[in-house]
């Protein structure tokens, strides 16, 4: 049996989670995957509950379980300079080392561009962010009024740890591809390095094809032709941005799932964020945070060895389909006039259906 957690986080988490939990439940039935499910308190109603928006029972919580789901937190609306009150570091409290965010177009949803299927990985516990690469303290300075100074870390292990995980995810996909994006002309050392462990793990991997295209090219060519590429790994910052240039392409971060992965855990969290402005009206779209669950299956399938979990993430991922193709649940932002709730149950019920 599998254990996921999952958090409803704040604003308009508590619609859209309840909907995925949904259909990941319709899913696995359908497949006669056993979970034991443990909804936990995280943001504003951590706080309420424990006197912290990451409360270390929830965290103690999530150490047993395979892996979890995140909703949104509304750390914008957080008081300032209250310790109690901050985005919770999930990722870097389990080592959460690569962000993986898919980009998939749509035939009847406007987008820039049509055939559009990637993966991005991106590299989030090092590189130009501050905050995930040192214990106390920041990463930045400002030694006088006229000078600001940044650092940007690499370790071999940060490159070789989210490489093998974009060569992993590559080995499931039928191009078999994996596209480096790096600077090393420039940054010969840093970049140098990610390149250098991009290399060694396609050794390990004769099955999958490695390409490296330099960052300022491949944002040219991403928004030129997006088709060519298949699994696109990079460092953090570079990430940062390729990935919502490429939800930008395929209609927005309401298309945009997410899944954080570590060596021991990974976390189903969308890209968006918690929307406070439509929260409780019931017309946030959940396919982002349905596809982040979706995602968790895939990883579950893969580093549990639980092919019952794959075949989940199958069911989810054909519902889907046909209820964007057949367009008639779809929330007001992807064309239609149906609910957050309709758009979910018409996907568990597809999955029932199948």
């Amino acid at each position: 049996m599998l254990k996921i957690g999952y958090m409803l986080g704040d604003d308009i988490g508590l619609e859209v989670v309840p909907e995925t939990v949904n259909v990941m439940k319709a899913a696995a039935a359908a497949v006669g995957l056993e979970i034991e499910w443990t909804e936990l308190p995280l943001g504003k109603k951590g706080h309420e509950l424990h006197g912290h928006t990451m409360p270390e029972f929830t965290v103690q919580a999530l150490q047993k379980t395979d892996g979890f789901i995140s909703g949104p937190i509304g750390h914008n609306a957080y008081p300032r300079n209250d310790p109690t009150w901050i985005m919770p570091p999930l990722r870097k409290r389990f080592d959460m080392y690569a962000n993986v965010k898919p980009v998939k177009s749509y035939a009847n949803i406007q987008s820039v561009h049509k055939g559009v299927d990637i993966v991005f990985l991106r590299e989030v516990t090092e590189g130009m962010q501050a905050s995930g690469t040192v214990v106390a303290g920041s990463g930045e300075f400002r030694p006088n009024d006229e000078i600001s100074i940044g650092h940007r870390v690499v370790t071999r292990k940060g490159a070789s740890r989210v490489a093998r995980e974009a060569f992993e995810i590559a080995r499931t996909r039928k191009r078999k591809k994996v596209t480096a994006v790096h600077k090393e002309p420039v940054y010969r050392l840093v970049c140098g390095m990610f390149a250098e462990e991009c290399r060694k793990m396609a050794q390990n991997y004769p099955d999958v094809e490695l390409e490296e295209v330099l960052v300022d090219g491949f944002a040219m060519k991403l928004v030129m032709k997006p088709q060519q590429y298949d699994v696109v790994v990079t460092t953090n910052q570079f990430g940062d941005i390729l990935t919502d240039e490429g939800a930008g392409l395929v209609g927005g971060l309401g298309l945009a799932p997410g899944l954080v992965v570590g060596e021991h855990h990974a976390m189903g969290q969308a890209t968006h964020g918690s929307a406070p402005d439509i929260a409780g009206r019931n017309i946030a779209n959940p396919y982002a945070m349905i596809m982040s669950g979706k995602m968790l299956f895939e990883w579950l399938g893969r580093k549990r060895n639980e092919p019952r979990a794959t075949q989940a993430a199958a069911l989810i991922d054909d519902a889907m389909e046909r209820v964007i193709a057949q367009a008639g649940s779809l929330t007001a932002d992807l064309g239609g006039k149906a609910s957050t709730s309709q758009m979910g149950d018409a996907v568990a019920e597809g999955i029932r259906r199948k």
